[in-house]
């Protein structure tokens, strides 16, 4: 006998069903994100200046706190960008290598976003499910003092900081990480409050699961979508902040620098015709905020569950 043919047709779709892989949030996110130009440009933009600040001291001709005494006191007239005597972008007040301080400027600022945005993850990830999986009074009190501390100003505070233990990098990335972390904590604390009251939280604590074991490998994994997306856009406001710090002064100390410093210096010299002092500082902040901010809200468009 010959086999039933509609066995044979739901044995086919069967198998062709078996055979579709399954989409996950990240390889749908992956595909969103590089449909966004805007997103993809940030990002090679991105890319680009991340290789220029770690690449970047192999091709300078002078450190970044060498003196060319050649161009003391006549850096306005011949102090401009030359690649004769090595000075790519030209040299600032001092006689020193814009260059090589515009490279080091650029690592420390994008080090500063970066450190500080992690601490500002880790502190309030772990605060605000700590927060919204207890609820209750713990919650209350927890968030009631973020309430408190988010009510002082931010600047206040860091350049308190700053101004009683003495203005160093170290300084300044813990000022900026342990200040920035409340409106993450908040953040991930309304979405704890929807996660907890899933079906796998509930089947972890009917099992007996301890609650820090839920919340780190359960609650935690969960909001990873929204913890990146949020870290992306805090680094550009933490680079503003640190580039602000450093224009007032008490950023990080000569002869290191970052570009708020370097911008700070510039704005001086531009009275004189030197305009390549704050020039190349300003391009390489603009382009880095810019390639962070594209890359943020691209991020965010394509893990919106919303346009799954």
């Amino acid at each position: 006998m010959y086999p039933d043919k509609t066995k044979m047709e739901s044995l086919a779709e069967a198998t062709n069903l078996a055979e579709v892989k399954g989409r996950s949030l990240w390889s749908d996110a992956r595909t969103r994100f590089a449909r966004n130009k805007a997103a993809v440009g940030g990002l090679v933009v991105l890319i680009a200046i991340l290789l220029f600040a770690l690449l970047g001291s192999f091709f300078q001709a002078w450190t970044y706190e060498a003196i060319d005494w050649k161009l003391m006191g006549r850096v306005a007239q011949i102090g401009g960008p030359s690649v004769e005597n090595g000075h790519y972008f030209g040299a600032d007040e001092l006689g020193r290598d814009l260059y090589a301080r515009v490279v080091q400027g650029t690592g420390i600022s994008i080090m500063v976003g970066v450190v500080g945005s992690l601490v500002a993850v880790i502190v309030g990830t772990l605060y605000g499910a700590t927060a919204g999986f207890f609820g209750g009074r713990i919650d209350n009190i927890m968030m009631r003092t973020v309430d408190v501390l988010m009510s002082i100003p931010f600047m206040f505070v860091l350049i308190l900081m700053l101004v009683i233990w003495g203005r160093s990098i170290t300084m300044l990335f813990v000022g900026i990480g342990l200040i920035s972390w409340l409106d993450m904590a908040r953040i991930v604390r309304g979405q704890t409050l929807t996660i907890k009251n899933k079906e796998f939280v509930e089947a972890a604590i009917a099992v007996g699961v301890s609650p820090f074991t839920i919340i780190l490998r359960h609650i935690v994994p969960n909001l990873l979508g929204i913890v990146v997306v949020y870290a992306t856009l805090l680094i550009p406001g933490l680079i503003m902040a640190e580039s602000f710090i450093s224009f007032l002064g008490l950023g990080v100390q000569e002869p290191m620098t970052s570009l708020g410093a370097l911008i700070q210096a510039g704005s001086k010299q531009m009275l004189y015709g030197a305009w390549w002092q704050i020039a190349f500082p300003l391009f390489f902040f603009l382009a880095t905020l810019f390639a962070f901010t594209f890359v943020g809200d691209g991020l965010r468009d394509a893990l919106d569950p919303k346009d799954r």
